[in-house]
């Protein structure tokens, strides 16, 4: 067969790369105060073939569909209660108080958990060959494209209704 044609050393370097992955998960998960970060990064190659895919939140997916509507109840409370969903849904906003300073070891440790995690999600990224044709014929690239449409149009959303709450007097 023509050395072209040959993949066993591509197959060799998945492999590689698979049992990597496993033992760099086994340790980032003993040693990471982030296991959701940890179990996407197991789930890469997964979500690259499509064959797991995230739910989009409701209220993000409502958003999406029309992130300057009004609300039907234009009371200080329910605006307040549909901004809560949004901060669940995508996290504390720009403005949210942050807690205390986190001192230098907590910094140094959290830097160097980020790289280990980085690092993992670069080879899980990698046991795939062709993950970017791989990702397009699945239908994952058109997946992460309409989560990342409505993680905007949720960011859009909760700054609308921040900035409605504000211009009505609300705290």
């Amino acid at each position: 067969m023509p050395r072209c044609f040959d993949t066993s050393g591509l197959i060799r370097r998945s492999a590689m790369a698979g049992a990597c992955l496993a033992a760099g998960l086994a340790l980032a998960a003993c040693a990471t105060t982030s296991p959701a970060r940890v179990a996407s990064v197991a789930t890469t190659p997964l979500s690259d073939l499509n064959l797991v895919v995230p739910a989009i939140p409701e209220i993000l997916l409502a958003a999406r569909a029309a992130p300057y509507r009004l609300p039907d109840n234009l009371n200080c409370a329910s605006v307040k209660q549909e901004l809560l969903a949004l901060d669940e849904a995508l996290g504390p906003d720009l403005d949210a108080p942050q807690s205390a300073e986190p001192g230098l070891v907590e910094r140094g440790g959290s830097a160097a958990q980020n790289l280990a995690i980085d690092a993992l999600q670069r080879t899980a990224e990698g046991v795939i060959p062709f993950r970017g044709w791989i990702r397009k014929l699945s239908g994952a690239d058109r997946q992460s494209q309409q989560a990342s449409a409505a993680l905007q149009a949720g960011i859009a959303r909760r700054a609308f209704l921040k900035g409605l709450n504000a211009g009505r007097g609300c705290d």
